[in-house]
């Protein structure tokens, strides 16, 4: 990405990418969702705010290479992540994340709260359980492309009870998850998408609400994968959590992105110096 620069991180025995941006100034990790990559947060991040943006390609996601597909969870992106900041930090960072990079985010604040000087939990897909049904349609379509590659294979589940259940209610859900019938390689997105929504941060209400770091929650509505109801119950169970409801995406993108960067640049602009 333009004005950042590369970094490889090793971590077991394989390559992960490290995007920082240039410049000097305070960071924050912002962590992409699932089958994402860095220009899904770089998409939404206030570049003019102060602060530098920094994202490390979780296993199997852009420039990463994938290593064991067993190795595939929210504890060890989080582990990745963790290691990413001490390699290009001495301090604390403001750490974030998008659905999943939200989950790897709650996760770091609660096992390495020393890393952690503020929070940014966006479109939240997790709380506090595993598996969680709204998870259930990225585990179909990783199911599906566990299988051998058929003609129309998308369009069928695009026409199935799913497909039109998201179609009607999520549409910009559908979208994302008819992308990765031809995101490649193929098997390591079947893994990813298997594993890691039947996968969850391991963290509990309790250690939420021990958690005393400035906390930006931002969720939106008509998005199946991402409740509303997640994000306000997270807002609740942290103390210092603030909510932000930005417009749904599929009715304009670039008022969904606007006021994303608008609220993020906010909140970064109050706790950092």
């Amino acid at each position: 990405m333009k004005g950042f620069r590369q970094h490889s991180l090793r971590r077991d025995g394989i390559a992960l990418t490290l995007h920082v941006q240039e410049g000097e100034g305070p960071l924050m990790l912002f962590q992409h969702g699932l089958c994402g990559d860095a220009a899904q947060p770089a998409a939404v991040f206030p570049h003019t705010s102060g602060v530098r943006l920094a994202v490390l390609e979780c296993r199997g996601h852009g420039a990463s290479e994938a290593g064991e597909p067993s190795a595939f969870s929210i504890a060890t992106f989080a582990d990745d992540v963790a290691a990413a900041i001490r390699t290009i930090s001495d301090r604390p960072c403001v750490v974030g994340g998008i659905s999943m990079g939200a989950a790897i985010a709650m996760r770091l604040a609660v096992t390495e709260p020393s890393l952690v000087r503020g929070l940014a939990i966006a479109r939240p897909a997790w709380s506090f359980s595993a598996a969680p049904a709204n998870m259930r349609p990225n585990l179909a379509v990783g199911e599906r492309l566990r299988k051998p590659r058929t003609v129309g294979e998308a369009e069928a589940f695009a026409a199935s009870e799913t497909g039109r259940m998201l179609a009607a209610e999520s549409p910009d859900n559908l979208k994302s998850l008819l992308s990765f019938f031809t995101r490649e390689p193929r098997s390591v997105t079947a893994e990813l998408l298997v594993r890691i929504s039947g996968d969850g941060p391991g963290v509990t209400r309790a250690e939420l609400a021990a958690l005393r770091v400035p906390t930006l929650v931002i969720g939106n509505s008509e998005d199946h994968i991402h409740p509303l109801g997640l994000a306000r119950e997270i807002t609740d169970a942290i103390p210092a959590a603030r909510f932000l409801e930005i417009p749904v995406k599929t009715r304009g993108k670039e008022a969904y992105e606007s006021a994303f960067r608008a609220g993020l640049g906010t909140f970064l602009q109050e706790i950092t110096p």
